[in-house]
C-alpha cells in the first residue's frame, strides 16, 4: 500500500487553512473530507466557524489528536505548523500544491514525520 492510500485509511484529519470562502481549496477540501466520511477538523485562527462546524485555532486546540494534517497554507506559515504537529506528535503530513517547500520538506524529514505532496481532492476521487 502506497503512503497516500495509507493516509486515506486514517479516520481522523484537521484542515490547517480551511476557508469559509466556497471557491478556495480550504473549503473545498474540508466539505470532500467530510462527505467522504472521515472526522476532520478545520483550524484556522481567523474563523470561528466553518460550513457550520467549530473552528480552531490551532491543532493544540483540537478535542483530539488528528492523524493526519492536510495543510492548506503558505509555507511561510506551514512552518510552525509543522513544528507544532511534531510536538503533538502527529506523523502524518498531507501537502497540497503550493503549500511546500525545500524547507519544509527538509522540517519534515527531520522531525521524523510521513508526507505526501499530491492534491486529496484528486487522491479521493
Amino acid at each position: 500500500m502506497d503512503l497516500s492510500q495509507e493516509m486515506l485509511n486514517k479516520q481522523v484529519w484537521a484542515v490547517v487553512g480551511a476557508s469559509i470562502h466556497p471557491e478556495k481549496f480550504g473549503y473545498k477540501i474540508y466539505r470532500k473530507l467530510k462527505n467522504h466520511g472521515y472526522k476532520v477538523y478545520p483550524v484556522n485562527p481567523g474563523y470561528d466557524m466553518v460550513d457550520g462546524d467549530k473552528c480552531y485555532p490551532s491543532l493544540s486546540d483540537l478535542p483530539e489528536k488528528p492523524d493526519v494534517i492536510d495543510m492548506v497554507v503558505n509555507p511561510r506559515i506551514g512552518r510552525n505548523i509543522i513544528e507544532e504537529a511534531a510536538q503533538l506528535g502527529i506523523g502524518y503530513i498531507w501537502l497540497q500544491p503550493g503549500t511546500h517547500n525545500g524547507d519544509i520538506i527538509q522540517q519534515i524529514e527531520e522531525k521524523g514525520m510521513s508526507y505526501v505532496k499530491d492534491c486529496v481532492l484528486v487522491a479521493l476521487k
